[in-house]
């Protein structure tokens, strides 16, 4: 069911005005989401009409936009990454581990999104292959799923990493499987301690060759000694690395990720009133419990979209990443032997395997056709209409238009 207020009514009435009065203070890619936002499943990008086979029930369906910050196209993207990512399961428990920046880092990832963003993910993924290697807690070749997330609940700038873990891997000669505890995968605080080092290292090196830029009121810290002392509170606090209780299973680890690997700063279902001028939407207060979690805020409309494009990736940035046993070049041998060692079936060869005839698993997120709503019959693309293009009226019968007489 469509939801009575979208982020793109948004855009359409107050973009404008934003744009016009941050102009040359947004970038292109910010831009672009904006436009992209905006036109998504209008007649701005073309589309298609459908009809039913048995009832002849027509329906307009507008081109997906398929940005990946638009709430409304990661449904069917989620689908589409789930089904491929459903044969990398192994029958065991799955962990759940976050990776966050304290409040000092944050503030020069913002600015440096490209680079610090990627540090976040090399420096946490390390972290936990290094930790899980050591004999002295797992001494086992783990895989990693990481998704970065750059919000919180409020939309304010929040950078962690989600990262899905199976509960235990490889021998380092490989000839066996190691299982994890089965409440327990690896220690927080050494992870914390470690994930800080490697972060915070790697962070002065980029400084030092001159990779970093600041701006505003983070100019200053182009000097070294002043970019040292901003960092002193963070080398001396806990970096928070969160290891959740396992899932409950396959299934459970699968509708999380359908939750997480394709979110987006905020969705259309938890907005609840726009007038032209103010937001109201639902947020969870993660420092409260129980029923007070959810909120309600209010934002102006120029803030709601200030927040909203404070999450815009830089261009060509992958925000869904796997390591380890599940990095792309080894990721078919590992999971091969990780079965062969648990004693299950193999993955069945995609060359052999049947082709999906479900149009919900073809490669076009924009293929999927819901049933008719009328009687529930299978919908055909009748007629195709380009971008700004409007479709052609249904044809008439004589007799209807006998019956539209005076």
């Amino acid at each position: 069911m469509r939801t009575l207020i979208e982020v793109a009514d948004i855009f359409r009435t107050a973009g404008p005005a934003y744009r016009s009065s941050h102009a040359g203070h947004l970038s292109l890619a910010q831009l672009k989401v904006m436009l992209a936002v905006e036109t998504c499943r209008a007649a701005a990008l073309g589309g298609h009409v459908e009809a039913c086979e048995d009832c002849g029930e027509r329906r307009i369906a507008y081109n997906s936009c398929r940005n990946r910050h638009c709430p409304k196209c990661q449904g069917a993207a989620a689908r589409i990454w789930l089904a491929e990512r459903e044969a990398d399961l192994l029958p065991v428990g799955y962990f759940h581990v976050v990776f966050t920046l304290p409040a000092e880092v944050a503030a020069i990832a913002f600015q440096n999104k490209a680079v610090v963003y990627d540090l976040l993910f090399k420096a946490a993924s390390e972290t936990m292959l290094t930790i899980a290697a050591d004999p002295k807690h797992l001494g086992a070749r783990i895989g990693i799923t990481a998704v970065l997330h750059t919000w919180g609940s409020a939309m304010t700038h929040h950078p962690h990493v989600h990262m899905i873990v199976p509960g235990g891997g490889l021998s380092p000669d490989g000839k066996h499987w190691i299982p994890s505890r089965k409440t327990f995968l690896l220690p927080v605080r050494v992870l914390g301690r470690l994930f800080r080092r490697l972060f915070l290292t790697r962070l002065n090196a980029l400084h030092d060759t001159g990779r970093l830029a600041f701006f505003g009121p983070l100019a200053p810290l182009a000097d070294r000694c002043a970019f040292l002392r901003h960092l002193a509170p963070a080398r001396r606090k806990r970096w928070v690395v969160y290891a959740k209780p396992p899932f409950a299973g396959p299934e459970a680890v699968l509708a999380y990720l359908s939750r997480y690997t394709h979110r987006v700063a905020i969705s259309n279902s938890r907005l609840i009133a726009f007038d032209g001028t103010s937001v109201t939407f639902r947020y969870k207060d993660y420092r409260r419990d129980g029923a007070d979690r959810q909120q309600v805020m209010m934002l102006a409309a120029d803030e709601f979209i200030r927040r909203f494009l404070l999450h815009v990736l830089p261009r060509g940035f992958h925000r869904i990443r796997h390591y380890g046993l599940l990095a792309g070049g080894a990721r078919k041998a590992s999971l091969t032997l990780a079965r062969k060692l648990l004693k299950v079936a193999p993955e069945p060869d995609p060359d052999t395997a049947a082709e999906p005839t479900d149009p919900i698993m073809s490669d076009d997120p924009a293929s999927f056709r819901p049933p008719c709503r009328c009687c529930g019959g299978r919908m055909i693309i009748i007629e195709v209409f380009e971008r700004t293009r409007q479709p052609r009226g249904p044809p008439f019968s004589a007799k209807t238009n006998r019956e539209k007489r005076p």
